[in-house]
């Protein structure tokens, strides 16, 4: 329902718009300084129309900085957001995370934010040669549950280049733990 009405809004919006440059057109033809004043009305409330979007990212950004991890589900309901807003700017937050110090996955039809310090911690133990398993054991406290989280991390991070080669293999790793 709501994206039948999205929908609907974008429809009449379009509609409007071209309505508008006719309107401005013939107001053009008979006054050029009234067509002048509706265009500049008209491009100030289209650049207003932005400043919620703006607003939004900025609480999104700002509330991200302060938590570990937190799925969408949770972060929709703690923003008093629709899931499908939060997973629209989820969506696009992961797009542009190259460069960035935080991470954001997709698993199991959900988007997880995970912030610097985790994903340090996770690099610091796959550099060191431990396997999904043990990587899992030592980010429990930091609300990771399974080890799909992990693989979905450690593919997500080698996607976007930013997971150097292990110092030692899982394999080396493990023999070393179980004979020493």
């Amino acid at each position: 329902m709501p994206g039948k009405f999205v929908k609907t809004l974008k429809t009449i919006g379009r509609k409007w718009f071209i309505f508008l440059v006719a309107v401005v057109l013939i107001v053009f033809i008979f006054n050029q300084l009234a067509a002048i004043i509706i265009t500049i009305i008209t491009v100030v409330l289209f650049a207003l129309s932005y400043v919620p979007t703006l607003l939004f990212y900025k609480k999104l950004d700002k509330f991200l900085n302060g938590v570990d991890s937190i799925n969408d589900k949770t972060l929709a309901r703690k923003l008093k957001r629709p899931l499908v807003q939060i997973q629209e700017s989820m969506y696009k937050l992961s797009k542009k995370q190259r460069e960035k110090s935080s991470l954001i996955i997709f698993t199991n039809g959900r988007y997880i934010f995970y912030n610097e310090k985790i994903i340090t911690n996770f690099k610091s133990y796959y550099k060191k040669g431990l396997g999904e398993k043990e990587v899992l054991e030592k980010l429990k406290k930091f609300d990771i549950k399974t080890r799909t989280e992990i693989k979905t991390i450690e593919e997500t991070l080698i996607k976007y280049d930013r997971l150097e080669e292990r110092k030692v293999s899982v394999k080396e790793y493990r023999d070393k733990k179980r004979y020493s």
